[in-house]
């Protein structure tokens, strides 16, 4: 077993990994929205080749890994939502609304369903 396998096999490695991964992919997601929506000329160029090139990399991290990712899909799919606003938060400068907490709240509820149901 190499020393990524051994990682991602202890769960708080494998948080570690996921949370990696899902702020890679809100990250590179957020160059997208400014080369589309903020940006023009060359800086909207470089956003979309950054936004690659982060997406490309969150694909290597999520995939480089041998595991069941569907076992992880539960928690990976809250890292992602959590990892979003905290991105839009920072990023673009705008809180949550109300609506985007009780969304979140089924979000993360779903993802417990998933982790934790044996079943």
């Amino acid at each position: 077993m190499n020393a990524l396998d051994r990682l991602v096999a202890n769960p708080v490695g494998a948080l570690a990994v996921l949370s990696l991964a899902a702020f890679l992919e809100a990250w590179g997601d957020s160059f997208f929205q400014v080369g589309f929506y903020r940006a023009s000329g060359m800086g909207r160029v470089l956003a979309l080749i950054a936004g690659a090139a982060v997406l490309a990399t969150y694909g290597s991290v999520v995939n480089i890994p041998r595991w069941d990712f569907g076992k992880l899909l539960g928690a990976y799919v809250v890292l992602f939502f959590v990892m979003a606003q905290i991105l839009n938060r920072v990023r673009f400068g705008q809180s949550p609304t109300p609506n985007i907490y009780a969304g979140g709240a089924l979000i993360v509820a779903g993802g417990l369903v998933v982790m934790f149901w044996k079943g």
